[in-house]
């Protein structure tokens, strides 16, 4: 009787170790400094938007962008308790210049694209302000840049309630208004079950940092 018992608890306890395995997904520090998760992206880059002005956002090449306000926001997905990325390249045309390293890959405007001033370069979470003026801008404004829909029962294909944090604090209405502040961490839920806010501490290192005037000259790490 006791080694059946025994064999039970090992199959229970091996059953908890796999659960909480597809619960914290494998991550890794890519070419920004900040954790991967090992996850599938929430929809393809390549819906953005062909490169005509969006909610007041131009489109620009790397010979004409202009940039004085550099700020990051940090974004999360879970759909139905599922952590879903935001991939590499949304706001970017093609094609887009790619620079791969031991880190990983990380895609940036080259010489015969363009990239609107809400963008991703790393399929990492953060999202990059990077504008000709500072300006508020929202995540409204960025789903709308990758083509993607967003509101209270939606999140580009997934569907259901929707509850959005910002640094652990739930907002109210309509998640398209939520504010891409710098530095904060901003989590969306859609469906069930409902994912308490899960803190991300990160700091962008590379060329990219935050307070730079272009991905080639940093300036300020951030």
């Amino acid at each position: 009787m006791i080694p059946f018992v025994i064999l039970i608890v090992l199959a229970l306890a091996s059953a908890g170790t796999a659960w909480l395995s597809s619960r914290s997904p494998a991550v890794h520090e890519g070419p920004e400094g900040v954790v991967i998760v090992n996850a599938l992206d929430l929809a393809p880059a390549s819906t953005t938007a062909s490169g005509g002005t969006i909610d007041g956002i131009s489109c620009r090449s790397e010979a004409k962008e202009v940039v004085k306000f550099h700020i990051h926001a940090h974004v999360v997905i879970y759909v139905n308790g599922q952590q879903r990325r935001l991939p590499a390249g949304i706001g970017f045309t093609k094609p887009m210049l790619v620079q791969r390293s031991s880190a990983g890959t990380f895609l940036d405007v080259g010489l015969y694209d363009c990239l609107y001033w809400i963008h991703t370069h790393v399929n990492d979470g953060i999202v990059h302000i990077e504008a000709p003026a500072h300006g508020v801008f929202t995540l409204g404004q960025f789903f709308d840049i990758w083509r993607q829909p967003l509101g209270p029962r939606r999140v580009g294909p997934a569907s259901g309630h929707v509850v959005v944090f910002e640094n652990g604090k739930q907002l109210t209405g309509n998640p398209r208004n939520a504010i891409l502040r710098a530095h904060s961490d901003i989590q969306i839920d859609v469906g069930n079950p409902a994912v308490p806010f899960q803190p991300f501490t990160y700091q962008v290192t590379g060329s990219c940092g935050q307070g730079t005037n272009s991905c080639s000259t940093p300036t300020t790490q951030g």
